[in-house]
């Protein structure tokens, strides 16, 4: 049932409030720069007109980078890809890429547009703006958006309500993540096939469950009745083949270390399986044989890709557990020990564990995923969930123990079906309401270890499936994730008012005709939420 206000959260307004107090100062200046710009795109959205004005996007992308952190820069700096000063290092140097000539000067140099002289419009320097979210507190810190719900309906409504390119199905909500009130809503209740967007469920589900300091481990065990070697797979789709790991569980790392403890035992040759046990039921995903994601299984290496990708569609090995075996096999050959053609096998409770690997932490997986989108990701993360909570890793065990866990939060979870972790099943039903609900759990100051929802959602024109859009409004303002099916079109995130408010929202349009119209819509709805105060 559908309430207007997330009644948990009016607790939480003074400890939110205290969270963004180190913010305010640069974050409100930062909008401020960016707010006139951003005002005069979002116009385009009134009633009468239907096309979006073009500012300059150089004119504030850089300075708005930060503006979505508000309420996670208290703790930006124990997960993810974090600087010292708690800025993501990908949205700094982004911004830094796009500054071109430096200082306060974003033009290209002689003879660009923006003056009557032709010299280049004055914009905050990337580096100047990017440096950190400290400051002194300002007096009374955020304040809760006053909830004129009229004037927002008359903002929002054009968009969202009347405009065709949305479909027949639709459905809305936008709240206020300093007090969790609902301040815009239609078909609110209504579950809607919700695409990518479910992600926001796995990650939150994923990180209630195992916490985000969890890693997914990749090990090697030893029979000692029969001395099988077994390479047991921890459920880690990100554990590399790749010379460079960067960061990530390094199954060549596994290799040497394994031949080395191999050696000490004087075994240089060996009976090679593979186990993937911790995973139930069938690996192929209901869509069937996709680029879009590999079979889901427990053993894989890069994903089970053959080419040099790291996100978005690519091709896959048709067989990611014995790919990866096979890769193992040849490794080992390389330090000394030689192994046979390896099979599915199960390691015993009493073969001896030889080496590990581990992940980086699931925080940094939950961002990693919510970021690029990453459909074999949010499908290991869905069945670790099951793992940890007791269900069997399937499909179907991995969707009902998505919903409990958001169950036992105390979230509008009625209608709601999973079916999958990446939302590449079209059966999935999330509605708006939980959507903005699982935004504002993430946002609670007492609950820091689901704040990587919020940093791991990509940044308008900066990172991720974000990263090639709004190149003409509220860029930087915007962190949002993305769903795209075929008839349905989701956003879901978070923005920054210009006076540096922060809004969750939640657009779901479903039987879409025109998937770049409706993408346009919903990102013109999300930068007329960036140009005003509601």
């Amino acid at each position: 049932m559908a309430v207007p206000e997330l009644r948990s959260w009016r607790a939480t307004r003074p400890q939110v409030a205290r969270a963004a107090d180190a913010v305010r100062p640069r974050l409100a200046r930062f909008v401020r720069a960016a707010g006139p710009r951003v005002a005069r795109c979002a116009r385009a959205t009134a009633p009468r007109l239907t096309r979006i004005t073009r500012p300059k996007t150089w004119q504030y992308t850089a300075g708005a980078a930060t503006a979505g952190l508000a309420l996670a820069a208290g703790v930006v700096t124990a997960a993810g890809p974090w600087d010292s000063t708690g800025q993501r290092t990908a949205e700094r140097d982004r911004a830094v890429a796009l500054e071109h000539t430096g200082g306060t000067d974003h033009g290209r140099g002689p003879g660009t547009s923006g003056t009557s002289s032709g010299s280049p419009r004055p914009a905050p320097s990337a580096g100047a703006v990017l440096t950190g979210l400290g400051g002194t507190a300002a007096p009374g810190g955020v304040k809760a958006a006053p909830g004129d719900r009229a004037a927002l309906a008359d903002l929002l409504d054009p968009l969202l309500k009347d405009d065709p390119a949305l479909g027949e199905r639709r459905a809305a909500a936008v709240v206020d993540l300093t007090t969790g009130k609902r301040l815009y809503g239609h078909g609110v209740d209504a579950p809607l096939t919700p695409a990518s967007t479910t992600k926001i469920a796995t990650a939150v589900a994923a990180l209630t469950a195992l916490g985000p300091d969890h890693r997914l481990t990749t090990r090697t065990a030893l029979e000692g009745d029969t001395g099988e070697l077994v390479l047991v797979g921890g459920g880690d789709p990100t554990l590399t083949a790749r010379e460079d790991p960067r960061g990530l569980a390094d199954l060549r790392a596994l290799a040497e270390k394994t031949a080395a403890a191999l050696k000490k035992r004087d075994l240089r040759k060996v009976t090679l399986s593979y186990d993937t046990t911790l995973y139930a039921g069938t690996e192929t995903h209901p869509i069937g044989v996709n680029e879009n994601l590999a079979r889901v299984t427990a053993l894989m290496t890069d994903e089970g890709r053959t080419d040099d990708s790291t996100s978005g569609p690519a091709p896959r090995v048709p067989d990611p557990a014995a790919d990866a075996a096979r890769t193992f096999a040849g490794l080992l050959k390389q330090y000394g020990v030689t192994a046979s053609a390896p099979g599915p096998s199960k390691a015993t409770a009493r073969a001896d564990t030889l080496a590990t690997v581990s992940s980086p932490p699931l925080s940094a997986l939950v961002e990693r995923m919510l970021t690029n989108s990453d459909n074999d990701l949010a499908e290991a993360l869905a069945r670790h969930t099951a793992v940890a909570t007791g269900k069997r890793a399937d499909f179907d065990g991995a969707g009902a123990a998505v919903t409990a866990r958001l169950k036992q939060l105390g979230l509008p979870v009625r209608g709601a079906r999973f079916h999958d972790g990446s939302g590449l099943d079209r059966t999935d039903l999330v509605s708006a309401d939980l959507l903005t609900a699982l935004l504002a759990e993430a946002a609670d100051p007492a609950r820091p270890r689901l704040r990587p929802v919020l940093t791991g959602l990509p940044v308008a024109h900066f990172t991720g499936t974000l990263a090639d859009r709004y190149t003409d409004g509220a860029a930087g303002l915007v962190r949002a994730k993305t769903g795209t099916l075929t008839g349905v079109n989701t956003l879901a995130g978070t923005v920054t008012t210009p006076d540096g408010r922060l809004l969750g929202f939640a657009f779901l349009a479903n039987a879409t005709t025109d998937a770049w119209a409706a993408q346009t819509t919903l990102d013109r709805a999300a930068t007329a939420l960036a140009s005003r105060t509601p």
